[in-house]
């Protein structure tokens, strides 16, 4: 049961509580769902809410209503996986190998861009960041500072400093993959933080201007993680 004097606020409620509940897959793909009124019943709370709670999920790709099947969950690739709502529920729940996958990939396909933009384009502001965030990773490896908070302010720091619009708009993207991904990452290498002197060649080759090292080197890193996932990803083959 939802509790709160305020409808929209019951709504928001129902609607960070189904969004859970479908991306950590307590509610099967292509299978039905509750009605409304079933809904309604569960939560107790009105109808009206429980609609609108309804058409906002379905407007960020999670369900559709469809005649004489009722409300279902939807496939993946119709999720709005860019929402900051859908970004938080997969941070919240146990994402899978693929989807740690799909976040290093597009990871792969956008951060060496960035690093390369940045070393043309970053200022001495940005560059000071980049500094700040690099000591915070050299701190965490004394247990002085967050490993995980520092590697992620270092990666968003490079996208401000690319200076690209685009690049800037998916800060919280990145910073969600990022968190998702470094975690596990972590993890399977087997240490508590990011490596802080493979960063540091990212650092220095902004730095000193040159485009194609820092291309290079943030390319490094996400391709070592890459490998990590598809590793776990492949079947062990049989003799």
């Amino acid at each position: 049961m939802l509790r709160s004097s305020s409808p929209n606020n019951l709504t928001h409620q129902l609607v960070q509580e189904l969004g859970k509940a479908i991306v950590s897959e307590r509610y099967m793909i292509d299978q039905g769902f509750p009605s409304e009124a079933e809904l309604c019943e569960q939560y107790q709370i009105s109808r009206t809410a429980t609609r609108e709670a309804v058409k906002m999920l379905a407007a960020k790709g999670l369900l559709i209503s469809r005649p004489r099947k009722g409300i279902i969950v939807q496939r993946r690739e119709h999720w709005n996986l860019f929402d900051p709502d859908m970004l938080s529920w997969i941070l919240s729940s146990t994402p899978s190998l693929e989807t740690l996958r799909d976040f290093l990939q597009l990871r792969m396909a956008i951060e060496p861009e960035a690093a390369a933009l940045a070393a043309r384009n970053a200022s001495k502001a940005d560059l000071q960041v980049l500094a700040t965030a690099l000591e915070q990773m050299l701190q965490a490896e004394s247990g002085l500072a967050d490993p995980l908070q520092a590697d992620i302010d270092f990666h968003v720091a490079i996208l401000s400093a690319s200076k690209n619009p685009f690049f800037m708009q998916l800060r919280n993207f990145i910073e969600t993959a990022l968190r998702v991904s470094i975690r596990f990452t972590n993890y399977f290498k087997g240490v508590d933080s990011a490596s802080y002197q493979d960063h540091h060649k990212i650092y220095a080759a902004i730095a000193a201007g040159d485009s194609q090292a820092a291309r290079e080197h943030s390319r490094q890193i996400e391709t070592e993680a890459l490998q990590l996932i598809e590793e776990r990803l492949t079947p062990t083959s049989k003799d």
